[in-house]
C-alpha cells in the first residue's frame, strides 16, 4: 500500500473531486426509474415512537390543539406522520390502553420543541441512537487525525464499533425488529440488546457482504487488542479503517437520507507532512506488527476469496502520487477519483496529489548525493543511472520538464533513487 494511511482524513467520507465529469457520471448517476421509485416509497418507520402516543393523548385532552396542530409537532425532516394516526389515537382505534402524558412531561416537551438538529433534520430525543452513532464515528475520526497520539488505530476501531452497533440498532428500531437477546440479561436484570456482531449476523441486516467482512475483520481486530497489548497497527490496518468510514457514510446517506451523512462535519484534514525521505524512512520503521496481531491479519484473510479481499468495502487502497502542476492554477486540486475501467482502477481507489513539490536540476541532485557522503559521483554517472532507469520516462514520475522548455528538473523520488544506488556501491562513490 503506498503513501501514509495514518492520517485517517474525512475525505473517509468526504466526496472527491473528480477530474473526468463524465468519469463522475459514470459513478455517482442513479437511473431514472430507479430514483423515481426512490422518490415516491414511503421509509419504513414513519410512524410515532412509543414515548410519543402518551404526549399526543395529553394535548388532545387538553383540547386546546387540533389534529393538524399536533401532528405539526410530530413531524421532522426526517419523518413524517401521517393524519390519520392522529385520528385513530383520538378514536381508541390504536393505542387505546395507553395512558396519557402528564402535565409535567407534557409541559417539558412543549417548552424544548423543536429538539432538532437544524443541519440534518434528526430529534435529538426520537432519533438518540443515529445521533449516538454518526456522534461516535465522528469521535473516531477525529481521534484518529489527533496529533500526538500513538494508540489511534486501537481507540478508532473501539470507537467505530460501538458507532455500527447503534447505527444498525437505529434501523433495526425503525423496522420495528426486536434487537433484544431473548436468553440473556445484564448483571442488574435489563435487557441485553444486541452486539454488532449478532447485528451483522441476522437475515436482517442491510450491509452488503464486503462491509460485514470489513466489520467481521475489526470485530477480531478489537478482540486482539482487549486481550493483549499492541505496538501501532495504524500503517497495516489503514485500508480497513479507511473502508470502515466509507461504508458508515455511505449506509447512514442511503438509509437514513443525504442530510445524515457526515461530509459537512468532516471535510478533507490537511496535512504537515510531504512524503520525502525521512517520513518514508520513519514510517517502514514503525511497520512492524505485534505477533499475535499479525498471525490474526493472516489467519483472517486466509478464509476470504480473492474477490473478498479486492472488495472496496472490505478494504479501501489508497495511494499518494507526486504529480507537480506548472501553475498554480493546475494545482488547486487535492483529491481526485481514478475513472472506472482505467488501468489504476484496479489498484486503487482514491489517488491523492501532492502539488507543487521541491524541484532540483542536475547540479543540485550532485550536490546533495556529495554531502550525503558520495563525492565521486559525478555527471556522468548521474547520465549513466538516468539512461540504464529510463529515468526522464514521465510515466516514472521521477521528474518533469521545467519552467525552461529546454531544462529537466527532478523530484525527490529520483534523488531517493540515486543515493540507494549509491549506498549500494559505496566501494565506488565513497571517498576513501
Amino acid at each position: 500500500m503506498a503513501g501514509n494511511e495514518n492520517d485517517l482524513f474525512a475525505g473517509a467520507v468526504a466526496v472527491a473531486e473528480v477530474e473526468d465529469e463524465a468519469a463522475a457520471e459514470a459513478i455517482y448517476v442513479v437511473p431514472a426509474d430507479v430514483e423515481e421509485k426512490r422518490r415516491v416509497k414511503r421509509r419504513r418507520g414513519n410512524t410515532l415512537d412509543k414515548w410519543e402516543v402518551p404526549l399526543v393523548k395529553a394535548m388532545l385532552l387538553r383540547k386546546e390543539y387540533n389534529d393538524q396542530d399536533i401532528l405539526a409537532y410530530f413531524t421532522r425532516p426526517t419523518r413524517t406522520v401521517n393524519h390519520r394516526l392522529i385520528g385513530e389515537i383520538r378514536s381508541g382505534a390504536k393505542h387505546n390502553a395507553v395512558k396519557a402524558a402528564d402535565d409535567e412531561d407534557l409541559n417539558a416537551f412543549l417548552s424544548t420543541w423543536p429538539d432538532v438538529d437544524h443541519e440534518t433534520g434528526l430529534s435529538v430525543r426520537g432519533d438518540e441512537l443515529l445521533i449516538k452513532a454518526r456522534e461516535a464515528m465522528i469521535a473516531a475520526v477525529h481521534i484518529f487525525n489527533s496529533a500526538g497520539l500513538t494508540f489511534r488505530a486501537e481507540l478508532f476501531i473501539v470507537s467505530a464499533i460501538i458507532s455500527w452497533t447503534y447505527l444498525l440498532h437505529s434501523y433495526y428500531k425503525r423496522l420495528g425488529i426486536p434487537y433484544v437477546y431473548k436468553d440473556k440479561r445484564t448483571p442488574q436484570g435489563q435487557d441485553r440488546y444486541w452486539d454488532l456482531t449478532q447485528c451483522i449476523d441476522t437475515g436482517k441486516c442491510p450491509l452488503p457482504e464486503g462491509m460485514k467482512t470489513n466489520l467481521r475483520f475489526l470485530i477480531g481486530l478489537r478482540n486482539e487488542i482487549e486481550h493483549q497489548s499492541t505496538s501501532r497497527i495504524d500503517d497495516a490496518v489503514g485500508a480497513e479503517l479507511q473502508a470502515c468510514c466509507l461504508n458508515f457514510n455511505e449506509v447512514l446517506k442511503e438509509h437514513f437520507g443525504h442530510q445524515s451523512g457526515l461530509e459537512k462535519r468532516l471535510p478533507i484534514a490537511l496535512q504537515f507532512v510531504s512524503f520525502g525521505m525521512d517520513q518514508r524512512t520513519a514510517l517502514k520503521k514503525a511497520s512492524s506488527l505485534p505477533a499475535h496481531v499479525s498471525s490474526f491479519i493472516s489467519a483472517f484473510e486466509h478464509d476470504l476469496s480473492d474477490d473478498q479481499v479486492k472488495d472496496p468495502a472490505f478494504r479501501l487502497k489508497v495511494a499518494f502520487v507526486p504529480i507537480a502542476a506548472k501553475k498554480a492554477a493546475g494545482a488547486d486540486q487535492a483529491v481526485v477519483t481514478v475513472p472506472p475501467g482505467s488501468d489504476l482502477a484496479d489498484k486503487i481507489e482514491v489517488v491523492f496529489k501532492e502539488v507543487n513539490r521541491s524541484r532540483y536540476i542536475r547540479k543540485e541532485i550532485l550536490d546533495k548525493v556529495h554531502a550525503a557522503g558520495y563525492p565521486k559521483f559525478g555527471p556522468g554517472d548521474h547520465t549513466k543511472l538516468m539512461t540504464e532507469l529510463d529515468a526522464k520516462n514521465p510515466a516514472k514520475g521521477l521528474g518533469c520538464v521545467g519552467d525552461y522548455k529546454a531544462h529537466w528538473v527532478w523530484y525527490d523520488r529520483w534523488l531517493e533513487t540515486v543515493l540507494d544506488y549509491c549506498k549500494a556501491h559505496p566501494e565506488q562513490y565513497e571517498m576513501k
